[in-house]
């Protein structure tokens, strides 16, 4: 090959890799997502998925594990479900066979029965702890088999950083990280009772042997929006848990599944859940208040302080 043929050669290899890296780079920008770094969460730990999607688009600390709370009830009802027991059975609310892990105050009497439906359904929409006890209690096997067939459903869904020790999760050492408790919400979303119940915005429970009747709302307020589609729903908090919310709602026209776990204030998360929608809709990634910036540096230093102590400790 001639000296002027090797430029030419050069030359045209030059061109090519710069026509195919522009070709990429357009079809990069074609199919990318909001910026993640302009999204801003006051929650601690967070993820968000599409819900017919495998990957996150957007996770902050969503492979840490942490107390999950109350979120902990989204497995129980998966439970409840597969285990086929009749949703018609009346159950009876007995004298709790071990102490509560925490404050487990309730207003329903010891003795007295609601239909499993109906206490599935307080346990998901009012988080009613007592309810979420009674499921379990009534499990074929009994309150231990309940918690193992909780495990193994999460080993099944693929949530390898999870555990359960109660069916409440009032027990700090009920734990899962935030892209584990995406498999769960899309899992107990293929249960219409689920979501339904999930969403509930108020019920009245009307209980038998003694017979009375009982009250419930909804802990999350997007349910009652109707902008916001919310298919599953459920909240979580415990002082070392942190405010924590789940989702399966609707975020520019397709469905999102948003998880947050560890924020500040009760609305923290409602806020979170807020920027998450903009985000998405618009590229704007919010703001958030100087205390919830101090909680996290906090509890950030929390984190990392307790993983230091468990690796100082095996």
């Amino acid at each position: 090959m001639s000296r002027s043929a090797g430029f030419v050669v050069v030359a045209l290899a030059a061109l090519l890799s710069v026509s195919l890296a522009s070709h990429v780079q357009a079809a990069e920008s074609a199919g990318a997502g909001p910026d993640r770094a302009q999204l801003q969460l006051a929650s601690v730990n967070a993820a968000v998925a599409f819900a017919d999607a495998d990957e996150l688009v957007y996770g902050k600390n969503a492979d840490r594990t942490v107390p999950i709370a109350s979120i902990t009830k989204l497995m129980t009802a998966l439970v409840v479900m597969e285990s086929g027991e009749p949703l018609t059975e009346w159950l009876e609310f007995k004298t709790r066979h071990i102490p509560a892990p925490a404050n487990a105050y309730t207003r329903i009497r010891e003795g007295s029965e609601l239909k499993r439906a109906d206490v599935l359904r307080i346990a998901l929409m009012s988080s009613e702890n007592f309810a979420a006890y009674t499921l379990a209690r009534h499990h074929p096997g009994g309150y231990d088999a309940f918690v193992e067939a909780m495990n193994a459903k999460a080993r099944e869904l693929g949530m390898v950083n999870t555990s359960f020790v109660d069916p409440t999760g009032l027990s700090l050492e009920n734990r899962s990280t935030a892209a584990d408790l995406v498999r769960l919400v899309k899992a107990v979303s293929n249960h219409p009772q689920i979501r339904e119940y999930s969403t509930t915005r108020y019920f009245t429970g009307h209980f038998r042997q003694p017979r009375y009747r009982l009250a419930f709302g909804n802990t999350n307020i997007l349910v009652h929006r109707e902008s916001w589609g919310v298919g599953v729903s459920k909240t979580g908090y415990l002082s070392d848990a942190g405010r924590c919310l789940v989702m399966l709602s609707e975020m520019d026209g397709r469905p999102v599944v948003t998880v947050l776990l560890d924020s500040l204030g009760s609305r923290s998360p409602m806020g979170d859940a807020g920027r998450i929608k903009r985000w998405l809709t618009t590229g704007a990634g919010g703001s958030v208040a100087a205390a919830a910036r101090a909680y996290e540096q906090k509890k950030n230093a929390a984190y990392a302080s307790s993983d230091n102590t468990s690796v100082s400790a095996n």
